[in-house]
């Protein structure tokens, strides 16, 4: 069983839009969760991200979590969403700096750039820009965990 974490800021849009992105795939043999640096408890998941997700038919049953060492330990692959995100998590903890990366560096995608956009208080439309990023990018992860 392979353990993937997506971990953005307050995991209420970015993260758990991957996350049920990735789930929604059905893979045999991945579990997949989320978390935030700075999350809160058990917020749900922003509203625009609940919509973006219901649009295009995945679900999501989401209450957001702070990364903690236990998230981290169980992580075999830790995806984060912004180089910033990678950088507290390596520093935090050491013992995760071989499986942290931005999901775009991990991806291949992220030769200039390796931030994903917050869509965070933004319209709809962004939310929607942030969702099919995280698809393509997803798509890229999918095939390079299968090679």
């Amino acid at each position: 069983m392979r353990h993937i974490l997506f971990v953005c800021t307050g995991n209420t849009c970015r993260s758990p839009m991957a996350a049920a992105i990735l789930k929604n795939k059905a893979l045999e043999g991945i579990e997949v969760k989320s978390a935030g640096i700075f999350a809160t408890n058990g917020s749900d998941a922003s509203e625009h991200a609940k919509q973006v997700l219901e649009n295009n038919q995945i679900s999501c049953s989401h209450r957001s979590q702070p990364l903690t060492g236990a998230e981290v330990d169980w992580a075999d692959l830790i995806l984060t969403m912004t180089g910033s995100h990678k950088s507290v998590i390596q520093q935090h903890f050491p013992q995760a700096v071989e499986k942290v990366f931005t999901l775009k560096e991990f991806s291949g995608s992220g030769a200039f750039d390796l931030d994903v956009i917050d869509p965070f208080g933004g319209s709809m439309m962004e939310y929607e820009e942030t969702f099919r990023e995280l698809q393509q990018l997803i798509d890229k992860v999918i095939g390079k965990i299968n090679e």
